[in-house]
C-alpha cells in the first residue's frame, strides 16, 4: 500500500521537479552509496554532468541497494542508490527520500558461446523451481544448467523477480548453483562459466561480455522497455538522507537528474528516464496491486 501510494503522489507531481536551488557557493562533495546497477546505469555520468555545471562533486561507491538505503538513513552517506523500493514498516529504512531515476529491464544472460537465444517467462520460473535443470530441455546443449543468484531476499534484482515473477517475496531459490553478495561478482561468473545462467539489471549487463536472451520472443530494448512490452523491469531511485543539514542541496541534484539536461544524461547511456514513460508506472502500479492482494 506504501508503494502505490507513493506511486500517485509521483503522478499529481507537475514535471516531478521541487525545484530546489544547489548552494554552489563553496565547494562541496557528498557520499553515494548504492547498487552497482544504478552507478553504472546513470549515477556516475550524472555526477560528472552535475559537478561540471555546480561544482559540488559525489564520491560514488557501490554495495547494493540495501547497503545504499540504509546508509542513506543512518546517515552514514548523503545519498544512495537503489534498484528496489524501501521495505514496509524496517526501521533501518524509514528515514529517507525515494526519488525515481530511470527505469531498468531484468534480464536473463547466459555465457556468451551458449548456443540458447530465447527464454520464456514461464521457463524462467522453471529453472527457478529447478523443474528445467538441463539446457537441452531449452534448445540448447546437453548440460546441467547452472543457476546463479543473489545473496538473501532483498536484494533489487531478487526482490523484484521475488514480486514479478514468482508473486511471493519469500520465495526460496532452492534450485540455485550459487549464489553472490552483489551483482558484479554475479555478472563476473557468467563470463566465465559455459553451463550459467541469472537474472541481472539490462544497465550493467550491457556492459559485461555476456549473451542477453530475449524474453518471451522480446528483445530488452530501449522501445520495448519503454513502452511497456519488456515483462520484466523495476524503477531505479536516487534515495535522499530526510536529515541531512544538506537535504535542500541534495534535492537540488535529484531536481538536476530529472531535468531536460539530466535526462538527456540518462538517455545517453541506453536508459529509460523515468519521467519519459508514464505507461509504466500505471503498469507496475497494476502488478504491485495484483502483488498485494495475495
Amino acid at each position: 500500500m506504501r508503494f502505490l501510494l507513493f506511486c500517485l503522489s509521483v503522478l499529481m507531481l507537475p514535471g516531478f521537479s521541487v525545484l530546489h536551488a544547489a548552494d554552489t557557493s563553496g565547494a562541496k562533495s557528498y557520499r553515494w552509496v548504492g547498487c552497482g546497477i544504478t552507478k553504472k546505469a546513470f549515477m556516475s555520468s550524472l555526477a560528472k554532468a552535475y559537478a561540471e555545471e555546480t561544482g559540488i562533486t559525489i564520491d560514488i561507491k557501490g554495495g547494493g541497494a540495501t547497503k545504499g538505503i540504509r546508509e542513506a538513513s543512518r546517515p552514514s552517506a548523503d545519498m544512495g542508490g537503489a534498484c528496489r523500493y524501501v521495505l514496509e514498516n524496517h526501521p533501518l529504512e524509514d528515514q529517507v527520500k525515494m526519488v525515481p531515476m530511470a527505469w531498468d529491464a531484468l534480464v536473463v544472460i547466459t555465457h556468451k558461446d551458449n548456443p540458447v537465444d530465447s527464454i520464456s517467462l514461464d521457463q524462467l520460473e522453471a529453472v527457478y523451481r529447478g523443474q528445467i535443470d538441463n539446457w537441452k530441455l531449452l534448445g540448447g546443449d546437453n548440460a546441467p544448467i547452472r543457476l546463479f543468484v543473489r545473496d538473501g531476499k532483498i536484494s533489487g534484482v531478487g526482490r523484484t523477480l521475488r514480486e514479478l515473477v514468482f508473486k511471493d517475496t519469500a520465495f526460496e531459490f532452492d534450485a540455485a548453483d550459487t549464489s553472490f553478495p552483489s551483482s558484479g561478482p554475479l555478472e563476473q561468473a557468467v563470463e566465465t562459466e559455459a553451463a550459467a545462467i541469472a537474472v541481472t539489471g539490462i544497465s550493467s549487463a550491457r556492459k559485461r561480455d555476456v549473451k542477453i536472451l530475449r524474453l518471451n520472443g522480446l528483445e530488452p530494448s530501449y522501445d520495448n522497455i519503454k513502452n511497456g512490452n519488456y515483462l520484466l523491469y523495476r524503477p531505479l531511485y536516487l534515495v535522499l538522507n530526510a536529515a541531512s543539514e544538506d537535504y535542500r542541496e541534495l534535492l537540488a541534484f535529484a531536481d538536476f537528474a530529472n531535468s531536460p539536461r539530466g535526462r538527456d544524461v540518462v538517455r545517453a547511456n541506453g536508459v529509460v528516464p523515468y519521467l519519459e514513460a508514464p505507461a509504466l508506472l500505471l503498469k507496475q502500479m497494476e502488478q504491485w496491486s495484483t502483488a498485494s492482494s495475495r
